[in-house]
This record gives C-alpha cells, structure tokens and sequence, in this order.
C-alpha cells in the first residue's frame, strides 16, 4: 500500500515539475528577448550585433554549431525565437533554425559511438543514427536555396502566422495572458540585474534566459522521460512494425511528449546496434523525431507579446514547415527517399571499418567545418 502511495506522489511531483519547467521556459524566452531588445536599443544595435551574420550561409553555420555545443535544437530555436522578436532579422533567422535542425542531429551519433567496440553493432548503430545527418543534409540542400531564392518557407510561415494570429499582435484579441503570466519571474530577473552598470542588466537578462532555457530544457527531457518512457517505448515498438506513416506519426508525438528530438533518436540506437530494428525502420521514426521536435520552439513563441511576437511565431513556424516540407518531400518522392537511408549505410561501413574516419566525419561535420567556414567569412 505504501508503495502505490508514494508512487502516485512521485508521480504528482514530477508533473508539478513538468508544468514549472514549461513556464521557466516561457519566462527564459521573454527575459531573451527583452534583454536583446534592451542590450541592441532596438533594431538598430540588432542589425550591428548580426552584421558578422550579414551571410545566410554563416548563419546557418553559426545554428549548427550552437546546436551542436549545446546539444538541443528546441533550445536554439527558442532562443532565435526571442531573439527575432528582440529585432534579429528574419533573413538571418531562418538559415539559423536551418543549421539548428542540422546540429540537433550529432546527439544520436554519439550515443552510436557507445557501440564502437562491437563492429557488427556500431556498423548497424552508427547508421542508424546519420541517417538523420544525411536527411537534414539534404533537406538544407533542398530548401535553404529555396528560401533565398523565392523566400518558400518565410512566405508559407508568415501566411500561416497570420491566419493563426491575424495581423501582427498575438495577443489573443487583445487578451494578453502571457504577458502577466511572465511578469512576476520577469520581474525578478529585472531586480536581480539592476545594480549591473550600463548595458549589464540587458546582457544579464538574456545570459539568465539562455541558461534558463539550457537548464529547463534539459530538465525537462530527463523528468518527461522517467514519466514516458515507458510508454514511449511501448509506441515505439508498436508504430515501428505498422508502416511508415504510423512511425512518422508516432516518431513526431513521441519527440512532442518528451521534448526532444535528440532523447527520442537516442532511444532509437540501441535497438538498431542490438539489431531488433534496421535503418530502413527506424527512418521513419527519425523523420517524425524531426517533426516534434518544433514544438518547443512554437511553445517559446507563445510567450511573446506585442511587436516582435508574430515575428517570433513565424520563426517557430519556419522550423515546422521546414520539416513538414523536407519530409513530404524526401520521403514523398520515391527517387529521393533511399537516399538517407543508403548514403548512411555507406558511411556506417566505412565508419565501422575504421573507427578514426567516424569520430572525424561527427567532428568535421559539427565543428571544424562550420567553425572553419565562420573564420573564412570573418
């Protein structure tokens, strides 16, 4: 008796737990943006913050090393979130989330390299997990183009944006119930920054958002898996053997119960190393990963009020079409859908034959190059 007793407290506890770390998010989100906001003086100083971002191609660099760094996309978007609303321009943001989504992949691919001893298994772990690498790959290769050249996802994000919204306040006709539902914390964050000389409190402000969102964000992974994961699991084995459809559908409510993309690829690993499941199974799973892991960012954008908040919400959404779009589209078109699938089991037997070449593919891909390109454009 006493056992169910404390279970079902525990249980109670972490989703009091879940719900504080949502609002912590939503807070870290606002504190962003009106530090970048207060630390830019508005989008002047913002245009000279990002003038070294002047290029789409170094921003979106500049997304898949943050992500990589900071082992989260939701947490990257998030924080270009609030930044956009804060004035950081959109032709700078999207290629931002493009790289974000491109970064969040490199999780998987270290968790595949616990396998490394095992040749057989890392062989079948490690493309397992860039099978994600290579369809992000191609779908920046796809639409990044596309974006700057007929502004395909901005335009569907904004339309959307305003038939989610209507023009450009978000509050809600006029009820704002975020702003006094942020007010206190920020309240807090603002006393706590004050002594701070000149333009201290507005770089505080967005230091405690960011580390907010690192914090909640990660928290938040851990405490909904100990809640999910066994019914995350059980989805999993359930969806995986029904089609691909289901795996993508399944993939993408999976990824939006825990929050995280990444914790979802990860579970993913072991079955493919213990070779329960193959790469061609668990593509599709990967795919709605993808999906669902634009929520956050959705959920970030929530927190944003006046001006820049239907920017924001187009941001959130660019990231979502994004993906919606790429998987339509790749995994749509029968010519482009093996593609992943083969250049991953290609670079797993490579990778598996000599171990040097994948630790250097998840360092070259991640951080020398991206790194590299920045000091280039520099």
């Amino acid at each position: 008796m006493h056992n169910a007793h404390s279970s079902t407290l525990t249980r109670l506890f972490n989703w009091a737990t879940i719900i504080g770390l949502i609002y912590l998010i939503l807070v870290a989100v606002a504190a962003v943006s009106a530090g970048f906001k207060g630390f830019s003086g508005g989008a002047e100083g913002a245009a000279q913050i990002f003038a070294f971002a002047s290029n789409p191609f170094v921003a979106l660099l500049l997304g898949i090393l943050s992500t990589a760094l900071v082992q989260s996309s939701s947490t990257v978007t998030s924080v270009i979130v609030g930044l956009v609303a804060g004035g950081l321009p959109m032709t700078m943001a999207i290629p931002m989330v493009l790289g974000a989504n491109l970064g969040t992949t490199i999780t998987n691919t270290i968790v595949s390299l616990g396998h490394i001893r095992n040749r057989e298994e890392f062989r079948r772990a490690f493309a397992a997990a860039t099978v994600h690498d290579f369809f992000n790959l191609m779908a920046v290769a796809i639409f990044m183009p596309l974006e700057l050249m007929f502004g395909v996802l901005s335009r569907s994000a904004e339309t959307l944006a305003n038939l989610l919204v209507g023009g450009n306040n978000l509050s809600m006709q006029g009820v704002d119930f975020m702003k006094p539902l942020t007010e206190p914390a920020m309240t807090v964050i603002h006393a706590a920054t004050a002594f701070l000389p000149g333009k201290g409190p507005a770089i505080a402000t967005i230091a405690i958002g960011i580390a907010l969102i690192l914090i909640c964000v990660t928290w938040l992974g851990k405490v909904l898996k100990s809640v999910l994961v066994g019914s995350a699991k059980e989805m999993l084995h359930k969806a995986l053997g029904r089609g691909p459809l289901t795996g993508i559908a399944s993939g993408t409510l999976v990824t939006v119960m825990v929050q995280s993309s990444s914790t979802t690829t990860s579970l993913l690993i072991p079955l493919a190393g213990g070779g329960i499941f193959t790469t061609r199974q668990l593509y599709p799973f990967t795919l709605g990963a993808n999906i669902g892991t634009t929520i956050t960012a959705l959920l970030a954008a929530t927190a944003l009020s006046g001006e820049g908040a239907h920017l924001g919400l187009t941001v959130a959404l660019v990231h979502v079409l994004f993906n919606v779009f790429g998987v339509t589209l790749i995994f749509g078109l029968p010519f482009l859908r093996d593609l992943p699938v083969r250049a991953a089991e290609k670079l797993a037997e490579v990778g598996s034959e000599n171990k040097l070449l994948a630790f250097g593919y998840v360092l070259g891909l991640f951080f020398a190059l991206p790194g590299l390109m920045m000091v280039i454009a520099k």
